[in-house]
């Protein structure tokens, strides 16, 4: 197909090479051999009167005008891929489709196993694949690289549909032998501990408690990081330090770990977790099936509720 004399063919190879940076990495990404590829990059330079990629050491950066197209060409190709590649009817129990869903291990431990347990309840054939965090990832979203952000609604992007699921509000995870087991967790001696947290690998993004804390202005000793929630409680066992958890999450490694959960005397707002999905996406019954397992899930969770003073 061509519109103006472009050949479309020719916007995929556009977003892969700019994705990659590589012709080599392109060709492999697109299934076409190292040489069609530089002739596809070679009749796009010549289309566009611009260079697009060059040659910088090592590595290939793209020129101000590829800078400039490659989020519309994703734009194009997610919009042409929801529109006439989806499939209007959606079968879970016949589709081997595979859904990539941006989530923590913590939304994994916490919701993860009864939106299994719905989707083995209706015979689905589909596989899930739970992605790691990533700074923006709303551009997961707008590059076609994941079908669901499942994240607080604070972090989510604006430009997209989303819904709450459910709300989580935050404890203080302490060793059970430990001194801060005894006696009230005051704001002062919460302050005054280590604290064992969680860090994205990506240093970009932060966790939603770290996001808030560091907004109240609350400067926190930190004395280890994890690049996962599901860490964060060994880390504990045996020390003086505290970490600031999920309410349900801490309640759930409460059976593994000898751990006691106390009230967090730092304010936190309560936590709106949310999913996301592309606005190209809104007709996509697979998508919407995958929705309504998360908001299913939702539904019979415990209630979070913080534990009285």
């Amino acid at each position: 197909m061509r519109f103006n004399r472009l050949d479309l063919n020719l916007l995929v190879a556009l977003d892969a090479l700019l994705t990659e940076r590589s012709v080599t990495r392109a060709a492999a990404r697109l299934n076409l051999s190292p040489s069609a590829t530089s002739d596809a990059l070679a009749r796009l330079r010549e289309y566009f009167d611009d260079e697009l990629l060059v040659q910088v050491g090592r590595r290939m950066e793209p020129t101000p005008r590829a800078e400039a197209l490659q989020q519309p060409v994703r734009d194009v190709l997610v919009r042409v891929d929801s529109t006439i590649a989806t499939q209007p009817d959606f079968d879970p129990a016949r589709s081997e489709r595979v859904f990539r869903v941006f989530a923590s291990d913590y939304t994994q431990m916490v919701i993860g196993p009864q939106v299994m347990a719905l989707a083995a309840g209706q015979g689905a054939r589909v596989r899930i694949d739970f992605l790691p965090q990533i700074a923006q990832p709303h551009r997961s979203l707008e590059r076609g690289e994941a079908d669901l952000l499942v994240l607080p609604q604070a972090l989510l992007s604006a430009e997209h549909p989303s819904e709450v699921l459910y709300q989580e509000r935050f404890v203080c995870a302490v060793w059970q032998d430990g001194a801060l087991a005894r006696g009230a967790l005051t704001r002062a001696r919460y302050l005054a501990a280590g604290h064992v947290v969680m860090h994205p690998q990506d240093a970009a993004s932060a966790s939603y408690e770290d996001w808030f804390i560091t907004r109240l202005g609350v400067t926190r000793r930190i004395v280890a990081s994890s690049y996962g929630f599901a860490t964060v409680p060994g880390l504990l066992v045996g020390t003086d330090h505290v970490a600031t958890m999920h309410e349900r999450l801490a309640r759930l490694f409460l059976s593994v770990w000898p751990l006691v959960v106390r009230p967090c005397p730092i304010e936190i707002p309560p936590m709106q977790q949310a999913v996301q999905w592309h606005k190209y996406r809104r007709q996509d019954q697979g998508i919407a099936w995958l929705r309504g397992l998360f908001t299913q899930a939702a539904a019979v969770l415990p209630p979070s509720q913080r534990e009285p003073a």
